[in-house]
């Protein structure tokens, strides 16, 4: 078969088009250089054999040999080669850039929301064929496509002749008529019309659409790529519920929440209307085998899911009658605890693997589905497996201690990969324990998409420093810094996270495959993702490994600025003074008062005047630390904090890479040695200041993010969301605009700094609303942290008078809850807490107990537990009911249609 692809797109000189085939993972599998004509249409022309049944294709921009631009690779063109008597096919293609309404071709939408199946095109019988082809994202659910118009190919405007459509895509629906029905007019018209799944009749809007009708010989199809077909159909808007896994409890737990019960989360969510469950990082961070690996953030593994997670229902049973009597009351006994005894449960569900592996193990590893998975992930399981065994063998996580193993070896690949060896033996344990979490998540997901709920996974920013991933691939990672944010209204001192930073040069270099292989494996287990710390993506905060705190940090990559640059406003640039912690003995004595004179004494060397500098073992914050290491009391504890403060007193910090560049230091304005500088002085300091942080920067990192994020959100068909929360430049917007992912919407953070509360009428559509996120204090817990500030809210938003009831009552927290729900954005997606909080019955006693995560402490413990079981809760008829009405009085209920 002869295949003519014709393309009208206007280049410039030095520039051409390539036609590009992809295999069916969407890799680009083989390209055709194309040829313009005068008209500027490209052309190409192919053969292929009788054998091949479709081909999916994209465009691309080339200039001097490399790949300029793409067309939107979510969804690639589609050829069906189905003519029984067609020998040549004549294609026009239409150049498709991301679209506005991109989400409707998330699998969020197509699998889940809107969920219909996919037709096969029956074969083409005509001589002459002319093949109609649009899309059509806004159809919902159930709908059926068609072509109506005034020829009798098309059922002369009856629309019970109207030709259906199949949809051989997603979202994209296509027609074969015979040419010889057409009147020879040389032109036709025509409208798409959808039935919806109640038998209602859609018109598309507009005038009628007017093809001119192309000349054929017998043998031959013609092709039309047509524009989007429109109706007037309102945009979904849907409401979900964001709690972690490990927060899930069911009468058969194990003490934690685990994938068996994530999908009784499914049914409770189904069940009350809402189409979103959100989840945190599912991923092992098993570490230090220690509560401390609590922290969902610190993956050792980007791929490995966390073992805690294991459904232990749906193993077999344990052989041992006493040993299953055993665990069977420590189970019940670890389910009773209100909250997550972290150390406990993963002890016993480890020994408890360990058992049903011995019992298990082998078969499983024989049979054909477990090779199908090792072969699938190999990459990354094989050094995930024996760095878990050399961790648990070796009893540390620092790879830098194990002798001849402080890096993955490449060598070692086979023989842990060979069934018949020791090395393998040592590890099968660790493959085991990641099939099974594999099928269980996997199935967990399928079931979430049959009942049309979008589950909805987070992509941290970081991995931990000690894990496998920096383990396996050093070449990606900086581990002379410290990932973390600026200060904000989490943390006055910054968030040293404790994560290295990336080496994006290298990751750029090859693509970012390390970055793609991470999304697509999230696209296995999810359909939705929340980008964690998106602006990672434009600039990191990274902090020398001598700090414990943030504040010494600067953005990297960003544009530091030269001594000729900070004198050009006026300062003059007294570089040891402003690089330097200033230590004046007011400043001692203001921060320590009556122990000034043994912090002088102890900690201090005196320079010249009233100036003092930190001795040498104490001139960091990381040297501070260690020496108060144990030292608990009250005073001891004000002591270090001071000391701190005094070792991040500067007023610039030296760029990491270029000694002659220079950063203002983050909240400079809070220092002594910005307030030891006269006034005129501060002024120009705070010009410096503004214009490096909100205008210097901002092409810079809208570049760098744009290296980036374009090839990762079409890396998958997940629906994109980001968290754009924090210190934000302007060009977060409009990257995300342009690649149309999802912002987040709180309104007691508004984007604009000129309001206290956001105007919920205000969100984008294309954004998530949420009122809590798990880094902050539940609606509950907020509303009683600051009476005047509730005060406010009380009056402004909720147009309430009178003083604002405390604690919060439950209608005033259905009210708030509604208002949140009727807001633009496509998702309003809550806390359960807050989902409870309407609840005086339901909710918990103790809203102090509802906090999931305190940013501020980098050592909290993250154990949060559901205080009632979801079995009783899907039986809590009333309540389900209530959210049921709130969620259909705000338009997010499940017959949107």
């Amino acid at each position: 078969m002869n295949i003519l692809f014709n393309l009208q797109y206007a280049t410039v000189f030095g520039e051409t088009l390539q036609l590009n085939v992809v295999d069916r993972n969407g890799a680009k599998a083989q390209t055709y250089g194309m040829n313009m004509t005068a008209d500027k249409t490209w052309t190409c022309q192919m053969a292929v054999d009788a054998s091949v049944t479709h081909i999916d294709y994209y465009f691309s921009v080339d200039r001097g040999g490399q790949e300029e631009r793409h067309e939107w690779t979510t969804i690639t063109h589609r050829l069906e080669l189905n003519g029984k008597k067609t020998d040549t096919y004549l294609v026009s293609n239409r150049w498709q850039d991301i679209p506005g309404d991109s989400y409707l071709y998330s699998s969020a939408f197509t699998d889940c929301v809107n969920r219909r199946n996919h037709g096969r095109m029956k074969a083409s019988a005509y001589a002459k064929t002319l093949r109609l082809v649009v899309r059509a994202p806004q159809l919902r659910g159930g709908c059926q496509l068609a072509v109506v118009g005034e020829d009798k190919a098309m059922g002369q405007w009856i629309a019970d002749k109207a030709v259906r459509m199949v949809e051989h895509n997603h979202n994209e629906w296509v027609a074969d008529l015979n040419l010889r029905d057409f009147a020879n007019t040389g032109t036709t018209e025509f409208k798409f019309v959808a039935w919806t799944d109640k038998g209602d009749l859609l018109w598309e809007t507009g005038a009628n659409r007017r093809l001119e009708l192309p000349m054929a010989d017998n043998g031959q199809m013609v092709v039309r790529e047509l524009d989007q077909a429109f109706f007037e159909i309102y945009n979904e808007r849907l409401a979900g519920t964001l709690i972690p896994v490990f927060s899930l409890r069911t009468r058969g737990s194990f003490g934690v929440g685990d994938f068996g019960d994530l999908k009784r989360m499914v049914d409770w969510v189904a069940e009350t209307e809402q189409r979103v469950l959100q989840v945190l990082p599912i991923n092992d961070t098993t570490s230090t085998h220690t509560w401390t690996d609590s922290y969902p953030y610190s993956a050792i593994s980007i791929f490995a899911l966390h073992p805690q997670f294991v459904d232990l229902r749906q193993l077999p049973p344990i052989a041992d009658k006493k040993k299953a009597a055993e665990m069977e009351a420590l189970r019940k006994k670890l389910n009773a605890l209100s909250q997550i005894d972290y150390e406990q449960v993963n002890n016993a569900k480890t020994e408890y693997l360990r058992i049903i592996f011995q019992q298990e193990g082998e078969a499983v590893m024989k049979t054909t589905d477990f090779r199908k998975f090792m072969a699938e992930n190999e990459h990354w399981l094989v050094p995930y497996a024996q760095y878990c065994h050399l961790r648990d063998t070796l009893g540390t996580v620092d790879f830098s201690q194990w002798k001849g193993h402080e890096q993955w070896h490449e060598a070692d690949r086979g023989a842990l990969r060979n069934p018949r060896t020791e090395e393998y033996r040592e590890v099968a344990f660790y493959y085991y324990v990641q099939y099974v979490l594999h099928k269980q998540m996997q199935e967990a997901h399928e079931y979430a998409k049959a009942r049309g709920v979008v589950l909805k996974g987070d992509i941290p920013i970081g991995v931990n420093r000690c894990g496998c991933d920096v383990w396996h691939e050093p070449q990606y990672f900086n581990l002379n810094s410290q990932a973390g944010a600026p200060p904000d209204a989490f943390s006055v001192n910054g968030q040293n996270w404790g994560l290295p930073t990336y080496n994006w040069q290298r990751m750029i270099d090859d693509g970012c495959q390390w970055w793609i292989r991470r999304f697509q494996n999230m696209a296995k287990y999810f359909d939705a993702y929340r980008i964690d710390h998106v602006l990672g993506f434009f600039r990191i905060w990274a902090i020398p490994i001598t700090c414990v705190h943030g504040l010494l940090g600067q953005f990297a990559p960003a544009l530091g600025m030269s001594r000729e640059e900070i004198e050009g406003y006026g300062l003059h640039f007294q570089e040891q003074l402003f690089t330097t912690p200033f230590i004046a003995r007011w400043v001692v004595d203001r921060v320590f008062r009556e122990h000034a004179q043994e912090v002088i004494d102890t900690y201090l060397d005196h320079q010249h005047d009233d100036i003092y500098a930190l001795k040498p073992q104490y001139d960091t914050e990381r040297k501070i630390e260690a020496a108060f290491k144990g030292k608990n009391s009250d005073v001891d504890i004000w002591i270090r904090d001071g000391l701190y403060a005094l070792a991040s007193d500067v007023l610039f910090v030296r760029d990491y890479n270029d000694p002659n560049k220079f950063h203002p230091r983050i909240t400079a304005q809070l220092n002594f040695m910005y307030e030891a500088l006269y006034d005129s002085d501060k002024e120009k300091f705070n010009r410096i200041y503004n214009d490096y942080y909100y205008r210097r920067n901002n092409n810079f990192w809208y570049n760098e993010a744009m290296k980036k994020l374009p090839v990762l959100v079409q890396a998958t068909r997940m629906l994109v969301c980001a968290e754009d929360l924090g210190m934000v430049p302007d060009c977060v917007a409009w990257v995300m605009n342009e690649l149309r992912i999802l912002s987040l919407e709180l309104q007691q953070m508004p984007k604009d700094p000129k309001l206290t509360f956001g105007d919920l009428a205000r969100n984008p559509y294309r954004s998530v609303c949420t009122f809590s996120t798990h880094d902050m204090p539940t609606l509950r817990q907020w509303w009683d942290e600051d009476y005047n500030r509730t005060q406010d809210y009380y009056a402004s938003k909720l147009y309430r008078g009178g003083a604002a009831p405390h604690p919060l009552p439950g209608w005033l927290a259905k009210e708030i809850v509604s208002a949140q729900l009727s807001c633009p954005s496509m998702l309003c997606v809550l806390l359960l807490q807050d989902w409870m909080a309407i609840d005086e019955q339901l909710r918990l006693p103790d809203a102090g107990a509802e906090r999931i995560n305190i940013p501020a402490n980098p050592h909290h413990y993250w154990r949060y537990r559901m205080h009632i079981n979801i079995e009783d809760l899907l039986a809590n008829t009333p309540y389900n009911n209530t959210i049921k009405d709130l969620i259909t009085e705000a338009g997010r209920h499940l017959n949107n249609k």
